[in-house]
């Protein structure tokens, strides 16, 4: 609805100061100043001075964070109708999906967000998620690093053929790997030996399946959880989890296994087109309650945990989402984290984002207060020294008539 960012040339050098600095790899800085050179987080610091070239950014009360991210998202993602209802197409990457003009993008910008790994979702087998910034003119400039995690799921959308049942999934996809084992100890060997060996046939969704450094499983359940750790030792693969809202029951089992938990913001809630008359189950209702506590815990057993958008739509709602988190007992510090630094730590990219340090991508999210306090608004966001301003949100034009008088 007519949302959209004040277009703003990339500046070469800019300070903000007198700030909190919330930098997620440490405490909070007070009356702190960070300068960013060449899309480049240059200095931070309480005793940092503004450099004579640099654009001066100075206002009372503002909170600088590292760039938001959503840990899981379609933001930006093209549809993919040529491909519904295939089981594999682990060979799609995210990058060549995303539409930088995709309205998605900048509702996400306005919301704070910086940042977003994306991940083909159809099929069981859905893709290559790549970490992409939140703007540019084309994908090339967005991405930050591509092929970072395989998105699984246990259904297949689009179809009812084979695997329509969870057995059938899980024995595909336990299937799929033992066959892309195979594949890469034949081609492994070929390319040793291959004088006098035919070559083996190439097979672009198990390269696809071996391309990936990590796979995401979903579970929300405790009893998803234990089966989906299980299932993950299985594959023999690093595994992040993603959903995780009974994972309060099973911090612990997490902590020793050292999975990695994306935890979905769009909290569980009775649907809105239920009978208000049907009783439901005690567990469901123990979900709803506790979901928002998952990570309070997750954090307390020791367990490393992100959020993700998880179908929310509003971007802006997601902070809102967070804040629960923070009143069911998360530390502000922690939730900050979990939208920055964590994220970039599961997906193997925390030497170039996720956190306010010299060196690393000049992605910022700046505030007029703190970020999770009702009535905070974003002021703007940098992105690789790109800054964006929000603008009010038109409200759409009424029907003819309506609200005449």
């Amino acid at each position: 609805f007519g949302l959209a960012w004040c277009h703003a040339a990339a500046l070469p050098v800019i300070a903000i100061r007198n700030a909190t600095v919330h930098p997620a790899s440490g405490p909070a800085i007070e009356k702190a100043t960070v300068v960013v050179r060449k899309g480049l987080i240059e200095a931070v610091g309480a005793n940092v001075v503004p450099p004579a070239d640099a654009w001066l950014i100075e206002s009372p009360g503002l909170h600088v964070y590292p760039g938001l991210t959503d840990a899981l998202s379609t933001w930006g993602m093209a549809a993919r109708s040529a491909e519904a209802g295939q089981s594999n197409t682990s060979w799609v990457h995210a990058q060549d999906l995303v539409n930088p003009a995709d309205r998605s993008i900048a509702s996400a910008r306005n919301g704070g967000f910086t940042t977003a790994v994306v991940f083909p979702s159809t099929g069981i087998f859905g893709g290559q998620g790549a970490v992409m910034n939140l703007a540019g003119e084309k994908p090339g400039q967005m991405m930050v690093a591509g092929s970072v995690g395989m998105h699984l799921a246990f259904t297949l959308s689009g179809g009812n053929d084979f695997p329509a049942s969870l057995m059938g999934a899980i024995a595909h996809i336990r299937q799929t790997y033992l066959d892309a084992d195979a594949y890469r100890a034949e081609t492994t060997w070929y390319q040793l030996n291959p004088q006098g060996v035919r070559r083996p046939e190439y097979d672009r969704a198990l390269a696809g399946v071996l391309e990936s450094p990590r796979v995401l499983l979903p579970a929300v359940w405790a009893k998803e959880i234990d089966r989906t750790l299980l299932f993950g030792a299985e594959l023999k693969r690093p595994v992040v989890l993603y959903g995780g809202h009974d994972a309060a029951r099973m911090a612990d089992r997490l902590a020793k296994a050292k999975t990695p938990v994306l935890i979905s913001l769009k909290w569980p809630e009775r649907d809105r087109e239920a009978d208000p008359e049907t009783d439901e189950a005690m567990r469901l209702l123990e979900l709803r309650d506790q979901a928002p506590a998952a990570p309070a815990a997750l954090l307390k057993a020791g367990v490393k945990f992100a959020f993700y958008s998880g179908g929310v739509e509003r971007p802006a709602d997601l902070r809102a989402a967070v804040k629960k988190a923070i009143d069911a007992g998360l530390d502000r510090e922690a939730a900050v984290r979990a939208l920055t630094l964590s994220t970039a730590e599961i997906f193997g990219v925390s030497d170039r984002m996720g956190s306010i340090e010299p060196g690393k991508i000049g992605n910022l999210t700046v505030t007029d207060g703190d970020l999770f306090q009702t009535g905070t608004k974003v002021k703007f966001v940098l992105i690789d020294c790109v800054k964006y301003e929000p603008i009010p949100e038109v409200a759409p034009p009424s029907p003819r008539g309506e609200g005449a008088r």
